[in-house]
């Protein structure tokens, strides 16, 4: 295993082959992560299922290695774009999609019907493992611009999600070192308002930061 920070560029070079679907079915985290393992020597570049064989060999011309097949381990390519529709009638608005989506896909609020902007859903199904309900069904995509074409938008949609969560914790964290601080007494109804406060921000803001 290479320990070596990965060179910047390269990293960034990888990342924009990639789907950014952010499906983690290549074992990482999101597209970012693997692109660093890729440019680390840590991970093959055959373990992306939905850039399938086109990004195999975009990432093997890149990176002058030979083309794999795709890794069966990390599943099978699919033949078409698809996209997540819940259905209306059974969504008892959990939430649960809308925590789960990494590009903040699904929009609603708690006890009330959730719904997919199909323009943005990358096609990931992380929402329906959560789903306690099984309302979420996976359709081909309509007739949209080329998932290759929509990738930057998905990258930019996911780093929007993922800097507004690291903000939420520091928010979080900075709340309950207040609670902490010396000289103040613990009010454990405080605390408990600071969890649920958290939790309510959580399910009822699920757009990106600006």
């Amino acid at each position: 295993m290479n320990s070596a920070t990965p060179d910047p560029a390269l990293v960034a070079a990888i990342d924009a082959l990639l789907p950014q679907t952010q499906c983690t079915r290549c074992g990482y985290p999101a597209c970012r992560p693997y692109a660093e393992a890729i440019a680390n020597g840590e991970a093959a570049l055959n373990r992306c299922p939905p850039g399938g064989a086109e990004t195999i060999a975009r990432l093997a011309a890149l990176l002058d290695r030979p083309a794999l097949p795709l890794d069966a381990d990390c599943g099978d390519e699919l033949p078409v774009a698809t996209v997540a529709r819940i259905v209306e009638a059974d969504c008892i608005g959990c939430t649960k999609c809308i925590q789960a989506c990494p590009v903040d896909a699904i929009v609603g609020a708690a006890n009330l019907m959730h719904v997919v902007i199909t323009e943005d859903c990358t096609g990931c199904e992380l929402c329906l493992p959560p789903c306690p309900v099984d309302c979420i069904v996976i359709e081909p995509a309509p007739a949209l611009p080329l998932p290759r074409e929509q990738a930057p938008q998905h990258r930019q949609r996911y780093q929007q999600r993922e800097a507004r969560l690291q903000r939420w914790d520091r928010e979080e964290q900075q709340r309950r070192a207040a609670l902490r601080r010396p000289g103040a007494s613990f009010d454990p109804v405080a605390a408990a308002l600071v969890r649920a406060g958290g939790r309510r921000s959580d399910a009822s803001d699920p757009q990106p930061a600006p």
